[in-house]
């Protein structure tokens, strides 16, 4: 079924026309297709696992942390009955662990509600920890080859680079109804494959048209960032669980210290345990931490 009812979208006017949009797309993705490990699989698992890990991380760096994670947790039962803290150990060296934390409590509800199965729809999968709606429509797309609005960065690119060139601040509202009208019924796999590809591309061969984006923003620095901080305390405590709240303070500071910073306020550190126990990367018995 098409993903929109009603009349379709304006086209940008001074865009090239939608099937010439649409016969580029093709041709470019065409040439410029990515073999990856998760591709052209029908299990809605890998693909999520894979479209959490492509969050904010290079595909390039992504491949080897994808293929051991699904050797050593190929299903959602799987997952669900490993330690979070085993979980935690393979996402190091991938960042933002709390896409570990939400992937691990997605399969924990979906082993003990759903028999080990993820939705079908995006409409119950963003219901889901850690799912948004670009990730439900990867997964819709990807693992059920169904039309899905798909709105990524790459995407994203692709439409402003062709449809809105030179011109700042587009909104994705302006873009949304532009990528649900050029899904096609048959073959959303392909066609969001080909976008990705041709939009990766894009991004070498000139300035990133994505920051044209009225919703792009620049990462903040992680070197000395409490987002830093935070990806250490979790390393240290897996490494060595017990370890005893003046030594994990300590060691945070030796690793500042290594970096040429100044040892963490006694605060700072309290704040970012606290949080970190509260949001379950790790828990406190007494004065001791354990993953």
């Amino acid at each position: 079924m098409p993903l929109t009812d009603g009349p379709r979208p304006a086209w940008p006017p001074a865009a090239p026309d939608r099937e010439t949009f649409t016969a580029l797309v093709r041709e470019r993705g065409a040439a410029l297709y990515r073999d990856l490990p998760w591709r052209n699989l029908d299990d809605p698992y890998a693909v999520l696992v894979s479209e959490i890990m492509l969050q904010q991380t290079q595909v390039a760096r992504v491949g080897r942390f994808w293929e051991r994670f699904m050797a050593l947790f190929p299903t959602i039962d799987a997952l669900a009955s490993a330690d979070t803290s085993d979980v935690l150990a393979q996402w190091q060296g991938l960042g933002y662990n709390r896409r570990a934390l939400a992937l691990k409590r997605t399969a924990d509800l979906c082993a003990a509600e759903r028999g080990g199965q993820l939705p079908s729809t995006a409409e119950e999968l963003v219901q889901l920890p850690g799912i948004g709606p670009a990730t439900a429509a990867g997964v819709v797309a990807f693992a059920f080859d169904r039309p899905s609005l798909y709105l990524e960065t790459n995407v994203r690119t692709v439409f402003l680079h062709e449809l809105f060139p030179g011109r700042e601040g587009v909104r994705d509202r302006e873009l949304a109804p532009l990528v649900a009208d050029t899904c096609p019924e048959e073959g959303a796999r392909a066609w969001y494959y080909a976008l990705l590809d041709y939009g990766a591309h894009l991004k070498t061969q000139v300035a990133n048209p994505s920051r044209r984006s009225a919703h792009h923003t620049r990462q903040s620095a992680f070197e000395g960032s409490r987002r830093q901080k935070r990806a250490e305390l979790v390393r240290i405590v897996l490494a060595a669980p017990g370890i005893a709240a003046p030594e994990l303070a300590g060691r945070l500071d030796a690793f500042e210290q290594a970096a040429g910073r100044p040892c963490v306020d006694a605060d700072v550190f309290d704040g970012i345990v606290a949080d970190l126990v509260s949001e379950g990367f790790f828990r406190r018995e007494g004065d001791l931490f354990f993953a």
